[in-house]
């Protein structure tokens, strides 16, 4: 089975990083999981506020804990609030249930992994996060 590497990691984090910047995004914060949970790699932008390492990981960590993308999980959690307020509790706080949190695939289609980013709208930091996965030369969802 691949494992995403620390250089595929920093690939979607640089490129996420210059879509928000060309994008005239907010500063970003990016994390890249492994297919385990386990931070491969984080970066913030300068000037990003003191929280946003909690809530890449969180929307990381809840795109990759539940197998499908953060935004997705933002309908779970207004259709059923005591299963979101369960995970986030079962995951130590690491389950933020926003857009933001993709999955990382292989060229299988095989999740390798998750990207978190935070700093923006929603809506932009899931642009980003995708954007930084295709410079990767791999899949987002």
């Amino acid at each position: 089975m691949a494992k995403i590497t620390l250089e595929q990691a920093d690939t979607i984090i640089n490129a996420a990083l210059a879509k928000g910047k060309e994008a005239g995004m907010s500063p970003l914060s990016v994390a890249v999981l492994d297919d385990g949970g386990n931070i491969v790699a984080f970066k913030k932008s300068d000037n990003s506020s003191v929280l946003r390492f909690n809530i890449a990981l969180g929307k990381a960590s809840a795109a990759i804990g539940m197998h499908r993308p953060s935004r997705a999980l933002e309908q779970v959690a207004k259709d059923r609030p005591h299963f979101a307020e369960a995970l986030t509790a079962a995951s130590g706080g690491k389950f933020v249930p926003v857009a933001g949190g993709s999955l990382i695939k292989d060229g299988d289609g095989t999740v390798i992994g998750s990207v978190g980013v935070t700093g923006d709208t929603s809506d932009n930091d899931e642009i980003a996060g995708l954007a930084g996965i295709a410079a990767a030369g791999l899949q987002g969802e």
